[in-house]
């Protein structure tokens, strides 16, 4: 039986992708930061974005 392509999940919240915009804007509210502030940490931790919210000492 071939796969359902119209079922596409939800979200992955676990990683931050700064490739996709919606992304970025949800993370930077998230955190309250601004987007290179937001690259910046992606950039020092990785995507995950449990190590992103530790880096920058804020809630998930």
């Amino acid at each position: 039986m071939p796969d359902d392509l119209t079922d596409t999940g939800g979200q992955d919240r676990t990683r931050i992708s700064l490739g996709e915009e919606h992304e970025i804007r949800y993370w930077s509210e998230k955190f309250g930061i601004t987007r290179e502030e937001l690259a910046d940490a992606v950039e020092q931790v990785g995507t995950s974005a449990n190590a992103v919210a530790i880096y920058l000492d804020k809630p998930i």
